[in-house]
């Protein structure tokens, strides 16, 4: 396989680059319409549009509350026994960066629903900026259904105006790196590269599945951005139609060695692989590896290592790609495929089988004029509990983690790890590192993690019983006094 070494630095990046949540691309100051001719991630406007008529609503009845709303999953997805927490640098860069531009309220001002909107709403966008706190869980922290991925405390407009972007950046990355935990359990030792870009939903989504499959324990990606943006090891070999353009196959190999003489990794079945590869030994000249894309795999893998051995080319791998994902890798592996790495594409890269995640953003409490209440969705289908929370993680004697509790966020729970960890203030991250160390540390905190999971919710199959989490008893009891204040206090009348 080709590898060209990742970049660890970032200081050489163009200042001709607008940095847009977690990405870097170019844009021409002299445009018709200056910078904001191109799409622009950092736009305020990245919002439904429910979430500028509610601020609208907050701003022109100078309803001055501080609102804390809280990110997380209702449910877990099909054949999810976890999730992993990713997309929150990309999460808080948004929120630093996050503005509307004269263009963009002036659009607004020109829609009919905003005709009668006051000018004081217009004059708050045009200076809007993000001011509140974050807190979170890190990445590549493994969680599950219920607990806050993301709280934030903020004026209740702004927090408001947050909800769509938020819930996009990480709903997108948390199910990459989940998928991605899953396709690197079932391969074990033998390394992932995510191939998936061609198969992203956009350009964006391709580079960030990228970091997200890293995260999820994935070796690297064919993504050259990914590579160049995050740190990310990446990995190429060739494809058919390189074969193809040259009239003679073994004539295709020979050039290929010529460039590439150390890390050329030759694909060996766009005829027929045995007689590829017996093109290849006769060149007498080693490749690093052989990718096969199609065919029988399995009989193929160990076919070629059998060929490659009797030649005394121990040390040439073999890479396998092509429609796979978690079931076939795991399935080629227990069959005894001879395979040193995986190409997984389509399956990775638009997490196929489960390609939503049901992340919700509700507020659970508001502080107004000294009061502070919680506040909660009592329907059964749908319940949440109300005030800012924690949660506590437990490990057994066996060094293994045992329960989750959801607590409120001052509770103290002895024994116990707190997840949630401030990340913003007033509007600024608290720690800031170059992209491709916080990508490389939140792979490294997943992969430390993944170990201390009990083997029934790292597997494959769902989990029975799953996970235990809870709600701290101070917890149910607050939810239980809201839902009678609400509920029972209510008088109900005769239709």
């Amino acid at each position: 396989m080709v590898r060209v070494p990742a970049q660890q630095k970032q200081n050489d990046i163009r200042s001709s680059e607008r940095i847009v949540s977690g990405l870097r691309f170019p844009f021409s100051p002299d445009s018709p319409m200056g910078n904001e001719s191109r799409f622009q991630l950092c736009s305020g406007l990245l919002t439904d549009l429910y979430e500028l008529t509610m601020a609208a609503g907050y701003i022109q009845n100078h309803f001055d509350a501080l609102a804390t709303f809280e990110l997380f999953v209702r449910h877990l997805p099909h054949r999810r026994n976890y999730l992993v927490a990713a997309g929150l640098a990309q999460a808080l860069e948004f929120l630093e960066n996050v503005h509307f531009s004269g263009n963009e309220v002036a659009y607004l001002k020109s829609l009919p629903l905003f005709g009668k909107v006051q000018p004081d709403f217009f004059d708050y966008l045009r200076r809007f900026r993000f001011k509140g706190d974050v807190w979170a869980l890190p990445e590549g922290v493994p969680f599950f259904a219920g607990e806050p991925l993301l709280r934030v405390t903020a004026p209740i407009a702004e927090a408001q105006l947050m909800e769509t972007s938020l819930l996009s950046i990480l709903r997108f990355q948390t199910l990459i790196a989940s998928k991605a935990a899953r396709v690197t359990t079932a391969a074990g030792k033998t390394s992932v590269i995510e191939f998936g870009s061609r198969c992203a939903h956009g350009v964006e989504a391709a580079v960030l599945a990228a970091r997200a499959a890293f995260i999820g324990g994935c070796a690297g990606t064919s993504n050259s951005y990914a590579g160049y943006r995050f740190g990310i090891p990446t990995y190429g070999t060739q494809a058919h139609s390189y074969i193809m353009a040259h009239a003679d196959e073994a004539e295709a190999y020979r050039d290929f060695l010529d460039v590439f003489p150390e890390r050329s990794t030759l694909l060996v079945d766009t005829y027929n692989v045995r007689t590829a590869m017996k093109k290849i030994i006769a060149l007498g000249r080693k490749p690093a590896g052989v990718r096969l894309d199609t065919g029988d795999v399995l009989s193929d893998s160990i076919w070629v290592r059998d060929r490659f051995d009797q030649a005394g080319w121990n040390d040439v791998q073999s890479f396998v790609s092509g429609d796979l994902d978690e079931d076939r890798v795991e399935s080629l592996i227990r069959k005894g495929a001879r395979i040193d790495a995986f190409g997984v594409g389509t399956a990775l890269s638009t997490s196929a089988d489960a390609p939503f995640i049901g992340v919700i953003y509700k507020l659970v409490e508001v502080e107004m004029e000294g009061v502070t209440r919680g506040t909660a969705k009592l329907s059964e289908e749908k319940k949440t509990y109300p005030g800012r929370k924690q949660v506590f993680r437990f490990m057994g004697d066996d060094g293994k983690f045992v329960q989750d509790i959801i607590t409120f966020h001052d509770e103290v729970i002895p024994g116990a790890e707190p997840l949630l960890i401030p990340v913003m203030r007033n509007g600024k991250r608290l720690e800031i590192s170059d992209v491709a160390s916080a990508t490389r540390l939140a792979r490294e905190r997943f992969l430390a993690a993944r170990e201390l999971l009990p083997s029934r919710i790292v597997a494959l199959t769902p989990a029975d019983p799953g996970f235990p989490v809870q709600y701290s008893a101070r917890l149910e009891k607050s939810c239980e006094a809201l839902r009678k204040s609400l509920v029972d206090a209510t008088p109900l009348q005769s239709c």
